[in-house]
């Protein structure tokens, strides 16, 4: 009798190898499992976020929808090799670190704004979106070895480690990759490329 629950303990898929196919599937096409992980992947986004966002709870679909719209549109770098949750909760905490700087850099501003400061606000997030766009277009020259780590390191704050896992890649071909690209990026930028 032990023996037939161990083994059926053994064959039931753990969450990440449930998710993994269901999100596999998904990529060469089968939509019903797709919808079938966006669905799962939900759920569990919930429970993570509920448990960070306790004194927030009127945010927490907001945010599952844009992790879920973030992790459809990051569905090409996903390496099959690497854990699918790893790379999900990656991408969730970030996006919920992003959520929560917006919200308490505005929170601090507890007047209105004159008409002059709207004005100067926007050029600003003007000049911003264009500083993004700028860097965007930069690292899209680089090859996915140095523009991965940089993207996953220096601009959405992830460790090493982190990044490693997420791409695949080993620490140090992590390390060697942001130094490379940023110095790649250095000589674009100088115009010596």
């Amino acid at each position: 009798m032990g023996d037939s629950h161990k083994s059926s303990r053994a064959e039931a898929p753990t969450t990440e190898q449930h998710l993994q196919s269901l999100f596999l599937a998904g990529l060469e096409g089968d939509a019903p499992a797709y919808q079938s992980f966006l669905q799962a992947l939900g759920g569990l986004l919930r429970a993570f976020l509920r448990k960070r966002l306790r004194d927030k709870p009127e945010d927490v679909e907001d945010l599952v929808q844009e992790i879920l719209i973030a992790v459809h549109n990051g569905r090409h770098t996903y390496l099959p090799e690497q854990p699918l949750t790893a790379w999900m909760y990656a991408i969730a905490r970030y996006k919920m670190a992003d959520f929560l700087r917006s919200r308490y850099r505005y929170a601090a501003w507890n007047e209105p704004l004159d008409e002059q400061a709207d004005d100067l606000f926007a050029a600003s997030d003007d000049e911003a979106a264009q500083a993004r766009r700028d860097v965007d277009q930069l690292l899209a020259q680089l090859p996915d070895r140095h523009r991965l780590p940089i993207v996953h390191v220096k601009l959405q704050g992830l460790s090493v480690a982190e990044t490693a896992r997420l791409t695949g890649l080993s620490e140090s071909a992590i390390k060697v990759g942001i130094h490379r690209g940023i110095k790649a990026l250095a000589m674009k930028i100088r115009g010596t490329a």
